[in-house]
């Protein structure tokens, strides 16, 4: 009988508890939202060069030193830091034993370049070897200002969540009080370029050709966030 008069004491003590610690306060919850639509400034672009045989002449090959070379010079002429260029992949470049078994084995190396104008690329493109180049794309791209927009987005949608509670509570007499909570959402978008892979070693007839820069559809990159916020009502 003891025990369970205990059990009753501690059970009601807690029941106690709980109420004293209920949130009794008049509250409001709103919703604020902020978004944006900016171009990118930043763009990614891979390139891929690869060695080639002038005439179908093992003894004439176009070594990857030289096209590598080539492209140093052009990225250094359009005035783009030469940390912008990283090498992303190697195929053969280091097979010694395999190009002395094989005189017509051809190595290619891959790389990645960051420019913020696509007319300095274009002059790039044109200071290389043309038959020295497998391929050209747009890998990605970005927005440089893109941490500072996010934190003047979130507070523009924090301040329309206030405003709005504000206008709402004062409608019926009330007087905003302190926020209780607060909680984000957000949806970012960061499309894909669309492009076409400019392939100049296309060949035609066994001639190797040269096709057109990438023709790229910039889509803008959408910022959108939404605040969940409570207020107290006083």
């Amino acid at each position: 009988m003891k025990h369970l008069l205990t059990l009753a004491f501690v059970a009601f003590f807690s029941i106690g508890v709980m109420a004293q610690q209920a949130d009794l306060r008049k509250k409001i919850t709103v919703s604020g939202t902020a978004e944006a639509e900016v171009t990118p400034d930043i763009i990614y672009i891979s390139i891929s060069l690869k060695e080639y045989l002038k005439d179908g002449n093992s003894k004439k090959k176009v070594e990857i030193r030289e096209l590598e070379n080539q492209l140093y010079s052009a990225i250094q002429d359009a005035g783009i830091p030469k940390e912008d260029l990283t090498i992303s992949n190697l195929s053969g470049y280091n097979t010694a034993a395999e190009k002395k078994k094989n005189p017509d084995f051809l190595a290619s190396k891959q790389y990645r370049l960051k420019v913020n104008d696509l007319n300095k690329w274009n002059a790039i493109e044109e200071a290389i070897d043309a038959k020295g180049i497998a391929y050209t794309n747009i890998d990605s791209y970005d927005y440089s200002k893109i941490e500072s927009l996010k934190k003047e987005l979130k507070i523009k949608a924090l301040l329309a969540a206030k405003a709005k509670a504000t206008y709402l509570v004062e409608a019926l007499g009330g007087q905003l009080g302190s926020v209780i909570d607060i909680q984000e959402q957000n949806n970012e978008s960061f499309p894909q370029p669309m492009y076409r892979t400019n392939m100049l070693m296309a060949k035609t007839a066994g001639i190797a050709i040269s096709a057109p820069s990438p023709e790229i559809d910039f889509k803008k990159i959408k910022l959108s966030y939404v605040m969940n916020t409570v207020f107290e009502i006083k």
